[in-house]
Formats: structure tokens, sequence, C-alpha cells
């Protein structure tokens, strides 16, 4: 049975022993910044979760620190126990994680905060779940259990559950805390997830991107304990709350832009539907006026606009690699080019066009006297607006798909369905 690897300074060691060292299986990670106060027991507390991994599992492992720049000598502290520090430029709790699991040798990173409010010995347990086949396994405090003055009221009342069930509800990650700051993932997950923020929405990222590769995402219960901290913490509710939120909605073009065009579309059409009724066959329909199909006429515009931001959202998902194709987006680009589209967006503004100068000839023949309705020249001008939104959604497309005429194909980056 292995048996638990214990990180030593590199002045006590020299350069060939180092490199000879076998590596290994699991890196514990905390991210710090002057935490001095709490540093001690939380690397006790590691070790402890390491003995138990080895006893368990036969896997050996490593403390990382990665340190953030601290100030009050907790790199100093946290060799002189053992473990080893990972220097991370970047500021930001999500920066100080994803360079610390960047530094981390082991192919099962356990990574929890460096202020003593996570027992990392519910990591056991996580590492299970991994070697069980999971590629990311979530703690959950709300399984586990929260002390008493551990998590304030408004995050766990407001924040953490709206939070949550928008991620569910987005991405259908089935967990229960997605912002617990206890979690273990494969070194390849990681990698494969290419994880850039640099603040709290970190946490979110995490799971959304893992959800979106289709990786196996399984989680076990954690505690949360006071932390052992006397000043503030870095966590920042409101600001971090926003971060997670917008987070969320630019990770989803389909909850963002997608379900509110189709809202506007739908009501768009309904409201230009009536009102082409009265306008070829007055009486038939209930008569909307005036302002109803200049309301009409916008939602269509809106709709179509957020439709093509909707697509383009998808495309650069695929491109960047962490998103999967769908059996729509690959529908979508099948037909959507940008020859397709300029042709299309051509021909609606053609088309808008010889309507708007057969209006103006009705009013010239008029005598140029106001019309009965306006629906002839919204139509006209709606075409001409979806002709040329067609258009520059079209070279818009053609960038992100890396100034491609064909804006998807079998090879693109993060095509190929795991």
């Amino acid at each position: 049975m292995a048996q638990v690897v214990p990180v030593v300074h590199s002045r006590d060691i020299s350069a060939a022993e180092a490199a000879s060292a076998p590596l290994p299986d699991v890196s514990i990670i905390m991210p710090c910044l002057n935490e001095r106060e709490s540093l001690p027991f939380c690397i006790s507390n590691a070790k402890k979760a390491l003995a138990l991994i080895a006893a368990k599992y036969g896997l050996s492992g490593e403390i990382v620190i990665a340190d953030n720049g601290s100030t009050d000598g907790s790199q100093w502290l946290a060799e002189t126990m053992g473990a080893r520090v990972q220097p991370v430029d970047d500021r930001g709790y999500g920066a100080a994680l994803i360079g610390g699991c960047r530094g981390a040798k082991g192919r099962f990173l356990l990574m929890g905060d460096a202020d003593g409010s996570y027992d990392f010995t519910d990591g056991v347990a996580m590492i299970g779940r991994l070697t069980d086949g999971a590629d990311l396994c979530m703690g959950s405090r709300f399984l586990g259990g929260i002390a008493p003055g551990a998590m304030p009221w408004k995050n766990r009342y407001i924040g953490n559950p709206i939070l949550t069930g928008m991620l569910n509800l987005f991405f259908r990650s089935g967990i229960d805390d997605a912002h617990c700051g206890i979690r273990a993932i494969t070194k390849e997950a990681f990698t494969a997830c290419e994880l850039s923020s640099t603040g709290m929405e970190f946490a979110s990222e995490m799971v959304i991107k893992a959800k979106l590769r289709n990786f196996k995402i399984d989680q076990v219960p954690a505690t949360l304990s006071p932390d052992l901290r006397e000043r503030a913490p870095h966590l920042r509710p409101w600001r971090d709350g926003w971060r997670h939120l917008r987070y969320l909605l630019m990770l989803s073009p389909t909850w963002l832009f997608g379900v509110p065009a189709l809202l506007a579309l739908a009501l768009g059409s309904g409201l230009l539907g009536a009102a082409a009724a009265d306008y070829l066959v007055p009486g038939t329909a209930p008569q909307i006026g005036q302002y109803w199909t200049l309301l009409g006429s916008t939602l269509m515009a809106l709709g179509h606009l957020a439709l093509l931001m909707a697509l383009a959202g998808h495309l650069y998902g695929i491109r960047a690699g962490y998103r999967q194709p769908t059996w729509i987006t690959r529908l979508a680009t099948r037909f959507a080019t940008l020859e397709t589209m300029l042709v299309s967006g051509l021909a609606l503004i053609g088309l808008g066009g010889a309507l708007l100068v057969w209006v103006a000839l009705g009013w010239a023949v008029r005598d140029y006297q106001a019309a009965r309705t306006i629906f002839p020249p919204v139509v006209g001008t709606l075409a001409v607006t979806l002709g040329m939104q067609t258009v520059l959604g079209g070279f818009l497309m053609a960038i992100i798909a890396g100034h491609s005429a064909r804006f998807f194909d079998d090879a693109a980056p993060g095509s190929t369905v795991r």
C-alpha cells in the first residue's frame, strides 16, 4: 500500500533527487493570501486526509499552497510544515486555484480553502468517487451540515439557493451546492475544462464547463465550520454573487438570448399577424391599432437579433472547446454559412426596399395624404432591419468561426463529443 509522500523544501533535497521522486497520486490545493493564522490547522488537517486516502485507496499525496502574494510569512510556514508552495502572480481566488492546480503533480486534485472552514477529511470520499469514474466530485454543505455562524444568512437562504437553482435550470448539473469550497476533480478533466475565471465565479465555471463537456459529476456531504481568521474574509457576497450570476448567463446563450428571442418572436409575430389580417381583410381580426403594430415589429426585430446572438454564443463555446455541438447547432450551421446569410439578408433588404418604394409611390398617388394604416411601411422597414442584421450577423459568426465562411465543421475545436 502506498504511503503519503510528504513534500519538503527544495533546499533539503538535490535537484536529481527531486526529479527521481515518484509523482503523487493526489494533490491537495489551498489558495492562500495571508493565511498564517489558519494554515497550521489546515495543513495538519490535510495531512490527516492524505493518511486516510493512503490507508483506504493506496494513493500517495502532496499538499500544494497556491500562494497569491502573501506578506505575512505564510510561504515559510507552509514549507516548514512539509507543504509545497506554488507562487501565483495573478490575483484572485480563481486565479490562485488555477495556478495551484496547474502546478500540482497528482492525477487527482482536491481543493479547499485555507481558512479552516472546511474539513479535508471530507475529501476522502471525493477521491473515492474519482477512482470510481467520476470526473468531478462536489461537496454539499447542505447535506453535510453548516455550523452556526459559518455562513451568512443571505448566502445560505438567498444567494446560494438562487444561484445553484439557476445553474441547475440552465445546465442540469443535478448538484445541491454549486459554490462549496471543497471539491475534487481529475487533472485530466481540469485541463480539459480550460478554466479562466480569476474571481469567486471560478466555482460556477468549473461545474458549468464540466457539465458542458459531458463529464461525470458526483457529490458527497461536506461540513462547514466558522473560519479561524480574525480578519474579514475575502468573500464579498453582493459583488461575488453578481459575478456568479453574470457568468451563469454568459455561459448559457440559450437562456440569455435564445429563450427571450423565442418569446419576442412569438409575441411579435402574433401582433403582426393580427395587423396583417386587419389590413388585408378588415374586420376579420380585432383592430390592434398602430401602436401595437409598431410593438410587434420591434419585438420581431429584437427576437431575430437575439436569435443570432444565441447562435453566435453557442458557436463561440464550441470553437473555444468547452461546449459540445447539439443537433440544433448542427442543423443551424449546416444551412447557415456566410454566403447563405448574405444572400438571404440582401434578399430581405431588397424586398423591404421595394415595399418602401411602393409605399412612397402610393403616398404620391394620394397627393401626399396620410395612409389609413402604417402596416406596409412597418413591414418594409422590418424587412430591411432583419436583412441588415442577417448580413452583419453572418460576418460576426464568420469571425468567431476563425474567419471562415463555414461556421462549423467536424474538424473545429471542441467538436468531438466525449
